[in-house]
């Protein structure tokens, strides 16, 4: 407590950051540490403490007394008890317990009591969630079937005690693969430092005497967009020279990866498989996507690709853009834990709660970068974020007031006074390459017509959507108008213009992503334009504040413009933005 402090830390767990406070920006980066963004309004942001926050600080090598010292040197008041003794009892918590396994009890694993608790084992021995698990007392460890890996853990942490896993991973069928220097385009090629710390993170270093990987095996790497995540999954595959399944989100992703792969390893294309609605193969390097794995004939079918997870012996699971992941895929993976595994993503938010699955499943947040940091050193794009504020017409509103729950949301998403917007906004940026994002099919459809512009949604045949794509990339085409499809894993490297005229409810996540589409450095340097069009004085404002939040935990902030000066001439415009 020092009575100037720019943060108020109350009683349920949540910190008030002054915004106007001098030390905000100090006191942003050290709460990023250990406690979560969820509501940016003009004077106060309000971040939540939570026991998954914690973890991750701990597995990122916080400890409960740095916690406390950070909340106390940024508290304008005395930090309540309880948060501080909730704090210390959360993270000690981390590390409590451990996977192990022994040599003399095949099939089986151990639960280890590593923190002195005599009452924490007799607690899981006879809780209720964890009697199918076939627990066995022995000592201070409990002993279980090996094939419980997964919902043990992922149990244990619904229960407050996240797990440290040391139970090893098989090593899988041997790859031998090696980055090249150069690309396969002849351009050079290297890790950057932030991908090695990542990759280092990740699977440890190799002793070269034997040709092992060190002990890591499972978590999380976080980066921006567009700061090079394929490189680190390629990196951490040459490291540890296994088999590989890589999953992802798209056909159009699956297709980049196996480009990248072949272009940056000495793997052939005989090596790399596509496993997708196309094609079916399955080779030491496979490609898929959640999409073929979750799907089914009919609604509580089997799920006829999950095979694709014992097809081979892989030695790693890459799981792309991993804040995508469906439950039925945690499902599988909760089965596959001897397998090492990697996330890739560029936020850990989950609209749906399941960030402690990932936790538990694929791992803890290994590392990250701030988005900020790496847009200092010129590995992504300046960016420029603007909320345009675009009013509606009489006879809209009058509809808008008339209807209810979601359908409100959806009229004022769709409100047509946008496209003179659009129109402006594109001619203010004239010359350069510009996306257009939406979530609604026939919104998008009269933007593309009024545009003149191609449009790719979740209908246009894979090869369109790869010509399309093809020809923005060499600027045969300056304007695309696309739908969610573009939301992952396309890599549109000279787009720098982003207007964003509709979206899903609050999806901080779809926000972040529909950003990265433009992150990319410009070979330029210029600085790239993100807007977002949203009616004002609705619904849709409201859910895009929380759209905002991960972005602006990240250091962006967003320039409110109201539209009253919409019908000015284009120079008074320009001006205006």
């Amino acid at each position: 407590m020092n009575g100037t402090g720019a943060c108020i830390v109350q009683r349920d767990f949540t910190v008030l950051l002054e915004k106007g406070h001098p030390g905000f920006e100090q006191a942003k980066n050290k709460l990023a540490l250990f406690a979560e963004l969820v509501k940016s309004p003009a004077m106060f942001h309000t971040y939540r403490i939570t026991p998954l926050s914690l973890w991750n600080a701990a597995a990122g090598g916080q400890t409960a007394d740095d916690v406390v010292e950070m909340l106390r040197c940024l508290s304008r008041w005395e930090v309540p008890g309880k948060v501080l003794s909730d704090i210390r009892m959360w993270m000690s918590r981390y590390g409590s317990l451990a996977l192990i396994r022994t040599d003399g009890a095949p099939g089986m694993l151990y639960l280890e009591q590593r923190r002195s608790n005599p009452a924490l084992l007799d607690q899981l021995e006879t809780e209720p969630s964890l009697a199918s698990f076939r627990l066995q007392r022995d000592g201070f460890r409990l002993c279980f079937p090996a094939v419980f890996r997964g919902q043990l853990k992922q149990e244990a942490a619904r229960l407050g005690y996240p797990v440290i896993d040391e139970a090893g991973y098989h090593r899988g069928h041997t790859l031998p693969v090696a980055l090249r220097g150069v690309t396969g385009d002849g351009q050079p090629f290297a890790l950057r430092d932030y991908q090695e710390a990542g990759v280092d993170a990740f699977a440890g270093r190799v002793n070269p005497a034997e040709g092992q990987a060190g002990h890591g095996g499972s978590g999380v790497i976080v980066l921006p967009c567009g700061a090079g995540k394929t490189i680190v999954g390629l990196a951490a595959l040459e490291r540890l020279q296994c088999e590989t399944l890589i999953l992802t989100s798209n056909v159009t992703s699956v297709r980049q990866w196996i480009t990248e792969i072949c272009q940056k390893t000495t793997l052939t294309s005989e090596q790399i498989g596509e496993y997708s609605g196309d094609k079916k193969q399955v080779r030491p390097v496979t490609v898929s996507t959640y999409q073929i794995l979750t799907h089914r004939t009919k609604k509580d079918g089997d799920f006829q690709h999950m095979r694709l997870f014992n097809e081979r012996d892989w030695g790693l699971i890459i799981y792309d853009e991993v804040h995508l992941l469906p439950a039925p895929v945690f499902r599988a993976t909760a089965d596959i834990q001897a397998t090492r595994r990697l996330g890739l993503t560029a936020t850990l938010v989950r609209e749906d709660g399941c960030e402690r699955d990932v936790f538990s499943l694929i791992g803890p947040k290994l590392y990250e970068v701030p988005w900020r940091e790496l847009e200092r050193t010129g590995h992504i794009a300046k960016v420029e974020c603007q909320e345009i504020q675009v009013a509606m017409a009489p006879s809209l509103k009058e509809k808008y007031e008339a209807a209810q729950g979601r359908e409100k949301f959806r009229i004022a998403s769709e409100n047509s006074r946008k496209t003179a917007w659009l129109e402006r906004l594109l001619r203010l940026h004239e010359g350069r390459q510009i996306l257009v994002i939406g979530q609604y099919l026939q919104q998008l459809a009269e933007a593309a017509y009024v545009l003149q512009a191609p449009l790719i949604t979740g209908s246009t045949p894979q090869e369109e959507r790869v010509r399309l794509f093809q020809a923005f990339r060499e600027r045969q085409i300056q304007v695309l108008v696309v739908s969610k499809v573009a939301n992952f894993a396309v890599d549109l490297p000279d787009a720098s213009v982003a207007v964003q005229i509709s979206g899903s409810f609050g999806s901080r996540q779809e926000e972040a992503q529909r950003l990265g589409r433009i992150l990319r450095p410009k070979a330029t340097g210029e600085k790239a334009y993100f807007y977002s069009l949203v009616s004002a004085d609705s619904r849709e404002q409201h859910f895009a504040l929380r759209r905002q939040l991960f972005l602006v935990e990240q250091g962006y902030e967003y320039k409110i413009r109201r539209d009253e000066a919409i019908f000015q001439d284009d120079a008074a415009q320009s001006e205006v933005l």
